[in-house]
Parts: structure tokens; sequence; C-alpha cells
């Protein structure tokens, strides 16, 4: 196939491409500028012999050779893009991304399997992960925090599958969340003296619904004199308001199976550290015991998990911390409501909007039941012409029980407010 042949972008990426190949010297080592001379020399010469490309063509022809060759091929124009949220990728020829809320099928496609195995272990190994038949499914993460989740054949039968969560460029406030509708001004006031106080608190939430977005907010409210230690399996977490601050992550085993270090083993190293406050990105399984008896060892504490709403939350919490350990299941609820002492329930409603459904207090473990305290709650009041939904998260009147940490804190103001 000549210049003339190529009729789509792929065809001209992959021409000009295989033509930089070519004059790339191995034993030179070439840095991105070096690169891109090249490439604009290869497509130059060949417009010059083989036919004529617009300007913009050659623009396009110039970025994707680049792509393929330092970046992340087809998928950087997706990681560009700032209004996409998440790309999924279901084999060479499938791409799919999410744009407010919405799924998009992509005209756009790897040449074959072996380039986007390519992308994969490029990501894999820039974070020092480990991906293959062997080890076939695998978490990590971009530069930009972007998390990143592979599965590879033979678990996969749609050939490599990859999804990107993309998180925003500028960091979410909680100012911008209250902008957005996600919470009220009112909440967000009780919120930032529960967390000045020290009160641990759970984000609950599905899959996609902001938890992350939500503890990095809620990290602003954390006073800057404090000691913090992060925890999470794939460095997530934008906290940059408190200069004493370690951000630890969970190294998966090597190709024999040794030398991991999981969420609990941070977690019971980060009690060593003097922390003020643990931040855990995320409980999935038997982390939840250390974490639990982190928070129920003086430490104060934030983390989320997947549920569908508080009791939920709590129940997982429950059944992760049985399957770990063989635990009388009411010391588990008792040492559970004596950790947790706010769990925010955050949704995704039907117009896409992702909200603040809930915030609860846990007050105690009466008679085997753990039992909550509603304070907030949203309450839908209709649909706008465009389909939005009309509400708001709404003050219950109920008070605060646990004042403790209030008086503690010498927040007095608020004693009798909350």
């Amino acid at each position: 196939m000549d210049l003339k042949e190529c009729m789509d972008r792929e065809e001209r990426r992959d021409y000009f491409r295989a033509l930089v190949l070519r004059c790339i010297d191995g034993s030179v080592e070439l840095d991105d500028d070096n690169i891109r001379e090249l490439i604009e020399q290869v497509i130059r010469e060949e417009c010059r012999k083989e036919g004529f490309l617009s300007v913009e063509e050659r623009r396009q022809a110039k970025k994707d050779v680049f792509d393929s060759l330092r970046r992340l091929d087809v998928l950087q124009d997706f990681i560009e893009d700032g209004s996409i949220t998440e790309i999924m990728v279901n084999g060479p020829k499938e791409i799919f991304y999410e744009r407010e809320g919405r799924l998009y099928r992509s005209d756009r496609h790897f040449r074959d399997q072996r380039r986007l195995e390519d992308v994969i272990q490029k990501i894999a190994s820039g974070v020092n992960r480990v991906v293959n038949e062997a080890n076939p499914i695998v978490d990590a993460r971009l530069n930009d925090g972007s998390r990143v989740n592979v599965v590879l054949p033979p678990v996969s039968l749609s050939g490599p599958v990859l999804t990107i969560r993309k998180f925003p460029e500028s960091r979410i406030t909680m100012e911008k969340l209250i902008e957005m509708g996600s919470i009220t001004e009112e909440a967000a006031e009780y919120l930032k003296v529960l967390v000045r106080a020290g009160y641990n608190i759970f984000v609950s939430g599905g899959t996609g619904v902001g938890k992350t977005t939500f503890l990095n907010a809620l990290s602003d409210y954390i006073p800057a004199t404090e000691r913090i230690i992060t925890i999470e399996d794939s460095a997530e977490l934008q906290i940059s308001n408190i200069p004493n601050i370690v951000r630890l992550e969970m190294r998966n085993a090597n190709m024999e199976g040794n030398h991991a270090v999981t969420i609990r083993d941070l977690i019971k190293t980060s009690l060593r550290m003097r922390p003020n406050r643990i931040v855990v990105g995320e409980v999935r399984d038997a982390a939840s015991i250390d974490m639990i008896s982190s928070l129920n060892t003086g430490h104060f504490g934030m983390s989320s998990g997947h549920a569908n709403s508080p009791m939920d939350m709590l129940a997982r919490l429950e059944t992760m911390v049985l399957l770990g350990e063989e635990i009388p299941l009411l010391a588990v609820r008792k040492q559970i409501a004596s950790a947790i002492d706010i769990i925010i329930q955050l949704s995704r409603f039907r117009d896409k909007s992702r909200r603040v459904a809930e915030i609860v207090e846990v007050t105690a473990c009466v008679e085997g039941e753990i039992v909550l305290n509603p304070l907030f709650r949203f309450m839908e009041e209709g649909e706008d012409a465009d389909g939005r939904i009309i509400g708001q998260l709404h003050y219950l009147g109920n008070r605060l029980q646990r004042r403790g940490k209030l008086l503690a804190a010498g927040e007095t103001e608020w004693i009798e407010s909350i």
C-alpha cells in the first residue's frame, strides 16, 4: 500500500509509522523532540514524493504517529479529551467511551491485538505492575492518577480488555460540588466541622459515583497541622493542602508469587508512623479488619467502599471482616459501631447526576444491631423540562448523638447547633 491508497486516518498512521520505524537507529536513544523531528521529516518527504495531504491531515498524521510510538496510541485522544470520563476497550477493534454519563461507540481502533498489548504493557510497567497470561488481571494507574483495569486472555474471551477511569484535569473541591448541586452548602459546612473534629467518616456508593472525588474534597477540611498517611491499591487521592503527608501504595507479588505488600501490611505499618489521620482509599477485603482496628485505637480516619446504602455498607464490612477472621458477629458489629462515626452515601441518579443521597451517624450497637441516626437525606421534588431531577439534600433535624469529639476538638460553638 502506498500513501495514495491510505484512505482513512488509521491507514495513514500505520503507513507513516512503518516508515519512521525503518529510520530509527536502535543504537541511538531518541528523546521526544528527536522523534517529532523524524516524523515531520518522513511525512514531508513522503507527501512530496507520493501525494498531497492537507495541512490538517498532516498535523493529524504527525500526532497519531507520535502517539503510537511514545504515548497510548489511539487512546491518547480520549485521554486528552477532558469531557470523557471513562474509556472501555473490548479488544483491538472495539472502543467505547463515556461522556456526561452516556456511553458512545468510537470509530477508532487499534491496528491489531499486538498494538493493544503493547499499550497495556506500557501502562503496567509504568507503575511496576506485571500483567501476562499467568497474571491476567491487574489494576494500575496513569501518570495523571487515572484508574486502569486490565483483563487479558485466557480470562477474557474478548481479547485484551482495558478500562480507564479518568479523573478531572482540575481537582474538584467542595465548593465545586456545591455549585454542581451534588451537596448543599449546609451539609458541606456540617461535614467540615465533623472532619475538623476528627470524626471517622466512611464514603459509600456504587461504581462511578465519585467516592474518590468526594474523599479528596473532604480532605480539604483536615487541619494542615496534622500528619496524614494515605493507603491505596493504586494511588488516586489528591490531597494537596497537607504538608506532612505520606502516600503508600500496595505492591503485587512478583513472578514467583513473593514480596507482595498488601493493604493490610500498609495499614499495620502506618500505625508506627505517628499518623494523626489515616485515609484508606477503598476497602474491599480483609483489610477492613485492620482499618477498623486502627480507628478503634485512637486514630482518626476516612475511607470508602462499594454499597447501595449505609446499612448495606455496614453489612459488607461485617462480611469482609468475617471472611478474614473468625470473630463472633456481635464483636464485629460492636467494633464497627465504635470505629465508624459517619457514613456518607453517594448515588448516581437516572439523569446521570451524582449527588449525596444520605448522611447518617452510626450511634451504637444495641441488642446486637447497629443503630443509625439519619442526619441528611436527598428528597426528590420532580424533573425539569430537560429531564434533570429537581431536589435537595435536606437536614432532618436529628441531633448528633456522638458529641465527645466536638468537645475534645474545642468546637464548642457547634455543640448546641448540630
